[in-house]
């Protein structure tokens, strides 16, 4: 499958799902009123600081990419996911004479019935369920809800598009960090095991931060002149809304594969 020759994927800036969440962990469950109970994830909009994120990505974005002049922008296709926050966020990135496509492919996971309580009773009615997560994180389904598998053959439809329509472009989608995951999954042929790890992980550099960019490119990051791969076989990682901005080197993806030994052992290993 050809990709496009550079693809970046932006997560929205923090919402208020992200504000409410955050501040019951630290004991506030107050943002759970009653009418925000009610309101379908759908419709939460960024809170001041992720109006900011979407800012500052958005600065590092035509700093790094504005110097196309063609007449739809610095991108030749731009998506964004239905959900308010998503299109706040592309919207605030204020890039110069671009037009929006909005893709329900690539609204965040569906948590089902655990969607609807803050973190204190969900855990107090699916505490065992959640606990389960942590052994088959990729196939764990929430309650009425959607396993990352289910997540991912979503984004597949969205990858089959960009092969079809968008293989010499420049593309950018702004989503959620569940689908930006997706997307590395499926692009990099990530094994269960290493998306387990990536579930499991502690470290900072594992996560993905609201208005994080993920770019993809089939261009050569140390030979600029030298043919495209037909693959998208590079990838880095930017963190716009930090002081200095955080840019992880650029990667040379190495997709797995395995003998029948390999097999063996990854199945003794589960």
């Amino acid at each position: 499958m050809t990709l496009p020759v550079d693809l970046v994927l932006v997560r929205h800036g923090e919402s208020e799902g992200n504000v409410a969440k955050r501040q019951a962990e630290e004991g506030d469950p107050s943002a759970y009123t009653p009418e925000f109970l009610k309101r379908h994830t759908a419709t939460w909009r960024l809170s001041p600081k992720g109006r900011e994120q979407a800012r500052h990505a958005g600065a590092w974005l035509r700093k790094e990419f504005g110097h196309a002049d063609t007449a739809c922008g610095p991108f030749d296709r731009s998506y964004v996911s239905s959900f308010a926050r998503a299109k706040e966020t592309a919207a605030l990135l204020m890039l110069e004479r671009t037009n929006w496509y909005i893709d329900y492919y690539l609204t965040e996971r569906d948590w089902g019935e655990l969607d609807r309580y803050p973190p204190e009773e969900r855990e107090r009615r699916y505490g065992e369920l959640l606990k389960s997560r942590d052994d088959e994180p990729f196939f764990w389904r929430p309650t009425g809800g959607q396993s990352f598998q289910e997540l991912c053959l979503r984004v597949d439809r969205v990858l089959g598009t960009l092969h079809r329509e968008c293989s010499e472009k420049r593309v950018i989608i702004v989503c959620h960090g569940e689908v930006m995951r997706a997307f590395q999954v499926r692009i990099e042929r990530m094994s269960q095991e290493r998306f387990k790890m990536l579930h499991l992980s502690e470290d900072h550099l594992d996560r993905i931060w609201n208005c994080q960019i993920l770019h993809y490119t089939r261009k050569d990051p140390k030979r600029p002149k030298a043919p495209l791969s037909p693959h998208a076989d590079w990838v880095r990682f930017v963190r716009p809304t930090t002081t200095p901005v955080y840019i992880d080197p650029w990667k040379r993806i190495v997709r797995p594969s395995y003998s029948n030994g390999q097999l063996l052992e990854s199945v003794e290993r589960q």
